[in-house]
């Protein structure tokens, strides 16, 4: 299974680069442009179109849509039920970021009307997919208080009730069906010590998604990618500062063959 999944993650790498996808990102402020860097790096387009009214018919035009509650101000939430409204129409996927959700109740409210329109993939950390499925109250801010596997449950659940894939953001990762998990185990701390580690990643899972209508294995795919490629920059780094940039050196290097070798799925 794991060197199934190895060879998808390759072969999907591939035709990311090839097809350019274009990712519509309604994201938070403190983390746009990382997130941008992220995408071009990897291959895809950004387009940052997050105003009512012109994030319902760009929607139309994008390969996927990020939805990332980090700083949900007034006019991006209009935005962001218009984005989703639209995408599910046009059979677009897009992905439920919930960032800092359980205590804050703004976003806490925003998520669960998301949910309910029923995300391709939902990424979270595993206080945010706890707090999401209704089994807790969410972590310190942006920090889990959970581990991977203490929100496994809750992810099931959320895949099963809601049709998406969850994929679980920790010291390994885990993407779930609600049937099927997936672990995979790149990574490094590092992305705990940068703004937008986590929330970057979404953007790429999206990027990912356009590819293939197995939603399971582009979710895994993205992980793979993103968290292989902060593992060997992490290897040349200094510190967070040095580690931000080679990161995207790395996701902009990295090879099919490189995904091969080396992620560790299970």
């Amino acid at each position: 299974m794991s060197n199934q999944h190895a060879q998808s993650a390759a072969e999907l790498l591939r035709r990311l680069r090839e097809g350019v996808p274009l990712v519509q990102c309604l994201t938070n402020a403190v983390v746009a442009n990382f997130t941008a860097n992220s995408l071009l790096a990897l291959g895809a387009a950004p387009a940052m179109v997050d105003l009512p009214t012109e994030a319902g018919p760009f929607a139309r035009l994008a390969s996927a849509v990020l939805i990332n509650l980090g700083t949900p101000q007034h006019d991006q939430r209009v935005a962001m039920v218009e984005a989703v409204t639209v995408a599910n129409a046009a059979g677009t996927p897009w992905v439920l970021d919930p960032v800092a959700i359980g205590a804050l109740p703004v976003r806490t409210h925003l998520a669960r009307d998301l949910l309910g329109l029923r995300p391709t993939v939902i990424r979270g950390n595993p206080s945010e997919i706890i707090a999401l499925a209704g089994a807790g109250h969410g972590g310190r801010g942006v920090d889990s208080t959970d581990s991977a596997e203490d929100a496994l449950e809750a992810a099931r659940n959320l895949a099963i009730d809601f049709g998406s894939i969850v994929a679980i953001s920790g010291g390994t990762d885990i993407v779930t069906d609600g049937v099927r998990d997936v672990r995979v185990d790149n990574g490094t701390e590092l992305l705990t010590r940068i703004t937008g580690g986590g929330c970057a990643l979404g953007a790429v899972i999206a990027a990912f998604a356009a590819q293939d209508q197995d939603r399971l294995a582009t979710t895994v795919a993205a992980c793979a990618v993103y968290t292989l490629a902060a593992e060997q920059a992490a290897r040349e780094s200094a510190g967070p500062g040095s580690f931000a940039v080679a990161f995207l050196d790395r996701l902009a290097g990295l090879t099919p063959d490189d995904v091969l070798a080396g992620v560790v799925i299970g």
